[in-house]
């Protein structure tokens, strides 16, 4: 047994184990330390040296190593001492671009690794700026949307597609001009201890998974001006497997975690554990399949979201004409959230917008489509606590109209997109197989709506229901659904 053990550990670190053959310093292949000599030539080269010799380490001690585009290649890793800084230059054309530009690409590469306890600045409010002016002169062709560059026009810190055995440990990630990193089909990824403070533009994700397997996101801490941790999928023949996100905090102008931006393809077999989200504007975690692909087998085990505009956002839209998605057997357990009566990320440089107003704050939701149910959705133990004090004078949507709230098929999928919704606590619509053990939802100030509402809910058991709220009503509203208990109760057809 104990060799059988031993094996199992060398076959995980044996891809790393010639990231660690040999030890280069920077100044060897005099790449300078000043933050003023341009050294993307300088580097490249060290690390095509140390590529075509066997593997190493390319290190940088403490300085700022000014820098454009670097490819980096298979066995080899930078090692970024603490007090050591790779940073963007503000010249667009020091930039390369594949389908995205970036300051640190790797395509298809193999056991490639960025550690240590320095950082890499991209200096994004500054590039950016230096971009639209190029876009001005003519020198760059862009879509120029909302009068900024296209988020492909603008370099991320790091570009990894078709990659394995990626590791990116204990560095500090900030000021992208656009998403932070992006992983894009690549295979056993593990980013551990890192810090991303990227709050500098528009589109700062500060985490992309796409379409990758067999994915670590630990022990990290994300401050980002977009989605914290988002996962897509781009390729409707492929999709993000087995992945592990635990024990990390997060802060966003948009999601905390969010699945779906893109979903062609799939998520299965998710877990994320121990999650702590706060000042955020949008939803804590947000599960989305709206592009005719699938999300199955996800467990959500232990989070917690402080001043954050939504807590459980889950949703089946129809953006591919013709596809059908499927969101199927989640397990969410002991959730906690606080909801805030005004804007969670109000006094950041890049708030998210303010939008599908005018409307009451908005409850958890579980939302599916007619012909397209959310099924087999598990909560245990979750609390919410909302301001309350909503304004009937906005209420759009009476009890007994339900089914006139629009499905929006293909329309963008946030919290809010469906404006007033007739519930204050929790809204679940199109769904079946639904379990709820223990779920506590707190209204401070009185509201108008009942906490709970469903409408095309079918074979659904709901126990431990407590409300908690100034003035005393029913707990919940029924409508279009069958085969439905609810502390005990059936409920009327």
């Amino acid at each position: 047994m104990h060799i059988k053990r031993l094996l199992i550990v060398l076959a995980f670190l044996l891809p790393f184990s010639k990231l660690q053959a040999k030890d280069y310093p920077a100044s060897l292949f005099g790449i300078f330390s000043d933050g003023v000599t341009l050294n993307t030539r300088s580097i490249q080269y060290a690390i095509d040296y140390i590529h075509n010799n066997g593997g190493g380490r390319l290190v940088f001690h403490v300085g700022r190593y000014l820098t454009g585009s670097i490819h980096l290649k298979s066995n080899v890793s930078i090692q970024l001492q603490e007090g050591a800084g790779l940073i963007g230059s503000l010249n667009p054309w020091d930039y390369d671009r594949k389908i995205f530009t970036a300051l640190i690409f790797a395509y298809d590469q193999e056991n490639i690794a960025i550690t240590g306890q320095g950082f890499i600045d991209g200096r994004g409010r500054y590039i950016a700026r230096n971009i639209v002016d190029m876009i001005h002169k003519g020198l760059i062709k862009d879509g120029f949307r909302y009068d900024r560059p296209e988020a492909e026009s603008r370099p991320m810190l790091i570009n990894f597609r078709g990659c394995s055995n990626v590791l990116v440990r204990g560095v500090t990630l900030k000021n992208s001009s656009s998403w932070v990193q992006t992983y894009d089909q690549c295979k056993t990824v593990h980013l551990d201890s890192i810090t991303v403070d990227s709050k500098a533009y528009w589109n700062n994700d500060g985490i992309d998974i796409v379409d990758c397997e067999d994915v670590k996101i630990t022990n990290s801490y994300i401050d980002a001006d977009d989605d914290g941790i988002c996962l897509k999928s781009h390729d409707a023949a492929k999709a993000c497997k087995n992945v592990l996100i635990e024990n990390c905090t997060v802060r966003s102008s948009a999601n905390g975690i969010k699945f779906g931006t893109a979903s062609l393809g799939g998520f299965g077999n998710i877990r994320i554990r121990n999650i702590r989200v706060f000042d955020t504007y949008r939803s804590a975690i947000a599960l989305l399949a709206v592009d005719g692909g699938y999300l199955e087998d996800m467990e959500v085990d232990g989070l917690q979201a402080y001043n954050t505009g939504n807590a459980i956002f889950l949703r089946i839209g129809e953006r591919v004409a013709g596809k059908k998605a499927r969101l199927e057997n989640i397990r969410i357990a002991n959730l906690y959230a606080e909801i805030p009566a005004t804007k969670p990320d109000a006094g950041y440089e890049y708030e998210g917008p303010i939008e599908d107003m005018p409307r009451n704050i908005s409850p958890a939701a579980i939302v599916g489509m007619p012909d397209a149910l959310i099924s087999n959705v598990t909560l245990k133990n979750i609390t919410i606590s909302y301001p309350g004090g909503g304004n009937p004078l906005l209420a759009k949507v009476a009890l007994d109209t339900i089914s006139r709230i629009p499905d929006r098929a293909t329309a963008y999928p946030e919290f809010s997109m469906f404006r007033e919704l007739p519930a204050w606590g929790f809204f679940i619509r199109h769904a079946k197989n639904i379990q709820v053990d223990g779920l506590t939802l707190t209204c401070a100030k009185k509201d108008f709506r009942p906490a709970l509402v469903i409408d095309n809910v079918h074979t659904s058991k709901m126990t431990g229901i407590t409300v908690k709220e100034p003035e005393k009503k029913d707990i919940y509203h029924a409508s279009r659904s069958t085969g439905v208990n609810i502390n005990g109760q059936p409920v009327k057809p």
